[in-house]
């Protein structure tokens, strides 16, 4: 007879059953599937800043064309920007344009103020806690009255250039921070391109800030195609617009507040228009004056008859 197996060997060792439920799914967001790692990075403090910068254009009523085409054209230039209808300028215009920055969800504002239809002004605020600017516009040239040669990408990203006379005064410093976060597109933006292919160029001449645009040429031949890091081919074409901001006044608030410079040379242009009426006014007084002075220096000094005067009257 054979020998008989115990019962502990004859019972198999029962087999793992399988998983057969569904792996839990993902959680769903607007951007689409989300997983737990994403979940877990997501709960820690992100490290790295993002610029969020959005930017409200808007002007008051009653501009003239020339300065509605700038304001376009600067809209063009800044695709962060948001663009809102007409501001009546007003003394209650800074609460009104403060409640449209929080409505728009935007943290900066390009204010065009036209008065008179002759004279331009631009404010440059931060809100809602300030500081704002606000700057005399002189010297405009739409991209329109150029017909320059240069054609930039639109949409794309500038790089900012400033003339070194930005370091020397703290509101200078003041204004090219203020410059680069407002002129400065957000990297990553929805309506931006990944791509650098012209220049914001921004110069201090006689204490004012003159505005630039450039697009960076680069030659498109293979065999003209330069190699990465040689500037030598490299040429700038001037794009437009043109224009030259005179600060007037920096404020601590947002369209107003405790001013913390105010420019010392500045000279309004009704001053400039009164001055240039006075100095005609003078040229047509020193006429009147040197006809009368004829006059009476003929009554003065009367001439002497001609003795030939009445020679053919006889006859």
């Amino acid at each position: 007879m054979g020998r008989k197996r115990k019962h502990s060997e004859t019972v198999a060792a029962a087999p793992v059953k399988k998983d057969d439920s569904a792996p839990e799914r993902p959680k769903r967001t607007l951007l689409g599937w989300k997983d737990k790692n994403e979940d877990a990075e997501d709960s820690k403090p992100a490290s790295v800043f993002r610029n969020k910068e959005k930017v409200l254009v808007t002007c008051s009523r009653r501009i003239s064309f020339r300065y509605r085409h700038l304001m376009l054209n600067m809209v063009s230039l800044l695709p962060h920007c948001k663009k809102d209808s007409k501001v009546e300028a007003k003394s209650s215009r800074g609460a009104t344009l403060n409640e449209l920055i929080e409505l728009k969800g935007s943290s900066s504002c390009l204010f065009f103020e036209c008065r008179k239809h002759k004279d331009l002004y631009m404010w440059m605020v931060k809100s809602p806690g300030g500081p704002s600017v606000k700057f005399l516009v002189n010297a405009v040239h739409t991209m329109e009255e150029l017909k320059l040669t240069g054609n930039h990408l639109k949409g794309s990203r500038p790089l900012l250039t400033f003339s070194s006379n930005f370091e020397k005064d703290a509101h200078w410093k003041l204004l090219k921070e203020m410059l680069t976060q407002i002129f400065g597109i957000p990297e990553g933006h929805r309506k931006s391109k990944p791509y650098h292919d012209h220049v914001f160029v921004f110069s201090i001449v006689d204490d004012h800030i003159w505005f630039r645009n450039y697009q960076i040429s680069v030659p498109h031949n293979e065999s003209d195609k330069i190699a990465r890091g040689d500037l030598d081919k490299m040429t700038l074409i001037e794009v437009g617009p043109r224009y030259c901001l005179n600060p007037l006044k920096i404020f601590g608030g947002s369209f107003g507040g405790p001013t913390l410079y105010e420019n010392p040379f500045y000279v309004s242009p009704n001053q400039i228009r009164a001055l240039e009426k006075r100095n005609k006014a003078g040229k047509f007084a020193k006429k009147i004056k040197a006809k009368t002075r004829r006059k009476m220096h003929e009554l003065s000094n009367p001439l002497e008859p001609d003795e030939f005067t009445d020679m053919w009257n006889d006859e």
